[in-house]
C-alpha cells in the first residue's frame, strides 16, 4: 500500500471512529475513551450507558458483510487482553455488564451497532477477568 492511499485509509478510519462517536452520543452513550493503545492491542472507543460497558471496534468497508470478516479472530484476542489491561487501570468501571460491540460503516457511511459482536470467553485466549 503506497503512502496515498494509506493516508486515506487512515483519514478514513478517523471519520468512520468520529461518527460513531457522534452516533454513541446521540443514543445515550457516554465515551469514556478513544483510540485507547495498550501493549497488547488498540480499542477504538470504550462507552457506558447505564451498566452496560462496551469497548466497540469501528470498522469502514464497502459492505456490512466486509467489516465483520475483517474483524479477525486475531484481532478480537488482542481486543479482550487490552480491554482486561484498561480495565485493571480503571477498576471503578468493572461494575455491571461489558460487552464487545462493533460499529459498521459502510459505503454511504450507513451505520450499523452490533451489540455483542463476540464475548471474551469465545476468544480463544480469552482474558481470566471475563471469564
Amino acid at each position: 500500500m503506497n503512502n496515498g492511499r494509506r493516508r486515506n485509509t487512515h483519514d478514513t478510519g478517523l471519520r468512520a471512529e468520529a461518527l460513531a462517536r457522534l452516533w454513541l452520543r446521540c443514543k445515550g452513550w457516554r465515551i469514556l475513551a478513544t483510540r485507547v493503545r495498550t501493549p497488547v492491542g488498540e480499542i477504538d472507543i470504550i462507552a457506558r450507558r447505564g451498566r452496560m460497558l462496551a469497548f466497540i471496534e469501528v470498522k469502514h468497508r464497502p459492505a456490512i458483510a466486509d467489516a465483520l470478516h475483517a474483524l479477525r479472530q486475531r484481532q478480537r484476542q488482542r481486543i479482550v487482553k487490552a480491554a482486561a489491561m484498561w480495565l485493571a487501570r480503571h477498576p471503578a468501571h468493572a461494575v455491571g455488564e461489558i460487552r464487545f460491540d462493533a460499529i459498521v460503516l459502510a459505503v454511504g457511511w450507513r451505520i450499523r451497532h452490533l451489540p455483542g459482536v463476540f464475548r471474551a470467553d469465545e476468544v480463544s485466549g480469552g482474558d481470566a477477568l471475563f471469564l
